[in-house]
């Protein structure tokens, strides 16, 4: 059971010298240890990993069409990488150890430098051992502002996060190899926080009018979010627009590394609640985030937002003519552990439990030498994810977005990442765009860890 707000849960290098600023060139983004205060007051604080020290790390804002340069630099005793999350990137710029980079070495740098072509909400963290990396603190957000901004009256990004934490030490609990963890759900925590806090609470004015950028930075864990007191539109799912907004009426569903953009009017009269919620573990829901109003800004409502601009290269032509490849998920605890082999798999299956890998991606497990499909440049590209496992997967596809495909052949919205339930089936198109090997795995990391990690090659 998580921590909550009522009760927390019981029981359970130096850094290289850098240039004085004058001399900088590239802004220095630094992976290093350090104390933070994530549990409640009275308990331990928590070591952690953060860039620049920081949980989560700083957020970067940077406007649509430039071009953003860091500089990191490895203050831990382990290699790393960061990939920029979202991105449609420079392939030698995706942050992906083994794939596109090496890793970078305990008190090594490398230079990050890219364009930025889309205007949305995007994020980055740790791409090297990402399962312990990313739950030890290694993100941040990334936000590349539109020229023509939405008619609000604040932006607010909310990073929203679990930690599973010791009570009695404030450390970060269990083992990140853990066997169970990795075979089931994934390493859920126990503390609920957003942009590091547990308490996190926002002031706004009756009327008033935000734009809420949520991201969802966990491990493993599927937010369920409800507005209480405010009245919304999704404007954005994975930084891109949707054609429309779209009226929140029911319950938001998201999943790890997805983004949602809202636009939120505060309905609620000073005094009375107002909060985004979260569904807990009791089958109760709680303040993830609380709104305190002070007061009416205005007498009246506005009228339902207008869309946002589109960003480039949304199209997805020609997807009824194109070959439609079937990638089967398989493993896990509760079903396919029980076959004695993954199919398709030479591998004996004991031997890749032993070694902690539970998943496969159509019968390979992990990485591999061979892409999983090839595709020519401007191809388009049609896959279908099958979902033959009892847990959910966040499919994330780096580099490129993709846009979901109905039965009647309609299009969703376009995403870089997707959750796909048991037993089900979902079916994604895109253009293959952008030249490179590009990562395509589970987002909850313990997954990807495990074996349900693959990529394409386009050329």
């Amino acid at each position: 059971m998580p921590f909550t707000r009522r009760a927390f849960c019981t029981g359970l290098a130096a850094l290289p010298l850098s240039r004085p600023a004058w001399a900088q060139e590239t802004p220095l983004l630094t992976a290093r240890p350090a104390t933070v205060q994530l549990a409640p007051e009275g308990y331990p604080a928590t070591e952690v990993w953060g860039y620049d020290g920081r949980l989560p790390g700083p957020q970067i804002r940077v406007p649509q069409g430039s071009r953003l340069s860091r500089r990191l630099v490895n203050g831990l005793q382990v290699p790393t990488s960061v990939h920029w999350h979202g991105i449609r990137i420079d392939n030698a710029m995706d942050g992906v150890a083994g794939l596109t980079q090496d890793p970078v070495p305990p008190g090594g740098r490398f230079d990050y430098a890219f364009e930025l072509p889309d205007a949305g909400t995007f994020w980055y963290h740790a791409h090297t051992n990402s399962m312990e990396q990313v739950a030890r603190g290694l993100s941040g957000a990334l936000i590349v502002e539109e020229s023509t901004p939405p008619d609000i009256d604040r932006d607010e990004v909310l990073m929203l996060d679990d930690w599973l934490l010791d009570p009695e030490t404030g450390r970060f609990a269990g083992d990140f190899g853990n066997p169970m963890m990795r075979s089931h759900a994934g390493r859920l925590g126990n503390l609920l926080g957003i942009n590091g806090r547990y308490d996190f609470s926002l002031e706004a004015r009756q009327n008033e009018r935000l734009r809420l950028r949520l991201i969802n930075a966990a491990n493993a864990r599927i937010f369920m979010l409800r507005l209480e007191g405010m009245v919304g539109w999704t404007v954005a799912l994975d930084g891109m627009p949707l054609a429309q907004p779209e009226p929140v009426s029911t319950e938001i569903i998201l999943a790890p590394a997805q983004r949602v953009d809202l636009i939120v009017d505060v309905t609620a009269e000073a005094g009375t609640p107002a909060a985004l919620l979260s569904y807990a573990d009791d089958d109760s829901w709680q303040a993830l985030a609380e709104v305190t109003v002070t007061g009416p800004k205005s007498s009246a409502r506005r009228a339902a937002p207008a869309p946002l601009p589109p960003n480039p290269r949304m199209d997805v032509p020609g997807v009824a003519e194109a070959e439609l490849r079937e990638m089967r998920m398989e493993g896990g605890a509760m079903r396919g552990m029980t076959s004695g082999r993954f199919e398709g798999q030479d591998m004996d299956f004991q031997r890749l439990v032993q070694r902690g890998q539970f998943w496969a991606l159509s019968g390979q497990v992990g990485r591999g030498e061979a892409p999983f499909a090839r595709y020519t440049l401007g191809e388009t590209a049609r896959i279908r994810w099958v979902n033959d496992t009892v847990f959910p997967h966040a499919m994330h596809l780096h580099g490129m977005h993709f846009r979901t495909v109905a039965a009647d052949g309609s299009q969703g919205p376009m995403r870089d990442t997707l959750l796909v339930k048991p037993q089900e089936s979902a079916e994604v198109a895109f253009v293959a765009d952008n030249p490179g090997k590009w990562l395509l795995h589970c987002h909850m990391l313990g997954h990807a860890a495990s074996g349900m990690t693959t990529w394409i090659e386009v050329a």
